[in-house]
C-alpha cells in the first residue's frame, strides 16, 4: 500500500487540472534515517523493509486506480527522493514511469529529490520513457531556504545553496523544470526573521526555479520542532505571514507560479492565527495558488491582523519566546 494518495486540482500550463498524488512507501530519507532534519516526522512512516520493484509498481496501481481520465499530472513523493536507487531502483522507477505513460491522460510528471541526486543520467533515463509519451517532468527540491546558515543550523538539511543551484541547471540544460519547496518558519527563527527569510530566499530562487511552494511549518510527531513545542519554545507561522509573503512576491515575480497548501491550518501544532479566520485564510491561499490572482490575498481580513504587526515588530525583542500562542 502506498503511505498516501489523494486528487485535488494544480496548475498545468496555467490552468487548474486534476492532479494525482502518490506518496510511495518506501525505506524512506536516507538523510531522515541518519541525522535527519529538525521538522520533519515523515521517517515515522517509512517502510520496515525494502520493497520489492513488484512491491512498488503495485503500490502504483493503486494509487491509480483514484485517477479518471482527466487526471492530467501526476506528484510523485516517496518521504525521501524518487532518484533515490536505495529508495526506488531503476527499473522500477522505469515501470512507474512507463505505467504512468500508459495511462493515456497525464500531461506532466513532478517528483520530489533531494540535488544530490539529480543527475544528467537519471534525467536522461526518466525523459527517455516519458518523452515516448509527450509527457514534461519536472524535479521538486525541498530546498526550504537559500540561506546556509539557517538550513544547516535550523534545519539540519544537510545540503548547500550551491548545491540546489547545480541540480536546478543539470535539470534546465535538459529541459527539465524545477520546483523549489520552501519553509516558512523553522525552530529558532522570530516571525520577522522567518518572513524576512522567505521573500529573500524567493529573490535568490528565483532564477532557478519556475514554481515556488510556501510550506508552513508544522509540528510532526517525533521531531525537534515537537520537542520545542511541548516546552513553548516554537509557535507555528502566523497565516498572515503567508499571505505577505506570496502577496509581495507575486507583484514582484509574476511569471513565476507561487503555491501554498497549509497543512494543518488552524490547529495549535499546525499554522494558525486567530482562531476564528483560521479557515477562510488558509482557503484563501489554496485559492490563489490555483487562480495566481493576487486580488485575492488582498481582500481577505480580520481584526487579528494588527495583532499580528505588533508580533511582527516585537517579537524580536522577545528573547526567542512567542507573544502569541
Amino acid at each position: 500500500m502506498p503511505t498516501a494518495v489523494w486528487t485535488g486540482h494544480d496548475l498545468l500550463n496555467g490552468k487548474p487540472v486534476e492532479t494525482l498524488t502518490i506518496i510511495f512507501c518506501t525505506t524512506g530519507c536516507y538523510w531522515g534515517m541518519g541525522e535527519g532534519c529538525t521538522m520533519c516526522g515523515y521517517v515515522n512512516d517509512s517502510a520496515d523493509s525494502k520493497p520489492s520493484d513488484d512491491d512498488l509498481l503495485a503500490q502504483f496501481a493503486r494509487a491509480a486506480d483514484k485517477s479518471t481520465p482527466r487526471t492530467s499530472l501526476i506528484k510523485i513523493f516517496t518521504s525521501g527522493s524518487f532518484f533515490d536507487e536505495g529508495e526506488i531502483p531503476s527499473l522500477a522507477r522505469k515501470r512507474i514511469l512507463e505505467a504512468i505513460g500508459e495511462m493515456g491522460s497525464v500531461k506532466k510528471v513532478v517528483a520530489e529529490t533531494r540535488p544530490e541526486f539529480v543527475t544528467e543520467i537519471r534525467l536522461h533515463d526518466t525523459l527517455a520513457v516519458l518523452d515516448r509519451y509527450d509527457i514534461s517532468f519536472e524535479i521538486a527540491m525541498g530546498l526550504e531556504t537559500s540561506n546556509d546558515t539557517i538550513r544547516n543550523d535550523c534545519i539540519n538539511k544537510g545540503f548547500t545553496f550551491a548545491e540546489f543551484i547545480r541540480a536546478s541547471q543539470t535539470a534546465a540544460n535538459m529541459g527539465v523544470t524545477t520546483k523549489a519547496y520552501l519553509l516558512l518558519k523553522p525552530p529558532f527563527l522570530s516571525e520577522s526573521m522567518a518572513v524576512d527569510d522567505m521573500l529573500s530566499s524567493i529573490s535568490d530562487t528565483a532564477p532557478y526555479a519556475s514554481t515556488i511552494s510556501l510550506n508552513l511549518c508544522n509540528v510532526q510527531n517525533g521531531t525537534l520542532v515537537e520537542e520545542l513545542y511541548n516546552h513553548k519554545d516554537y509557535r507555528p507561522p502566523w497565516l498572515w505571514s503567508a499571505v505577505t509573503i506570496l502577496r509581495t512576491a507575486k507583484a514582484k515575480y509574476s511569471h513565476i507560479t507561487f503555491m501554498s497548501d497549509p497543512v494543518a491550518a488552524g490547529s495549535k501544532r499546525g499554522p494558525h492565527n486567530c482562531g476564528e479566520c483560521d479557515k477562510d485564510v488558509a482557503q484563501v491561499l489554496r485559492d490563489f495558488s490555483l487562480s495566481q490572482d493576487i486580488g485575492i490575498l488582498l481582500d481577505v481580513d480580520c481584526h487579528c491582523y494588527s495583532l499580528w504587526e505588533k508580533v511582527i515588530e516585537l517579537e524580536d525583542y522577545a528573547y526567542g519566546s512567542y507573544l502569541i500562542k
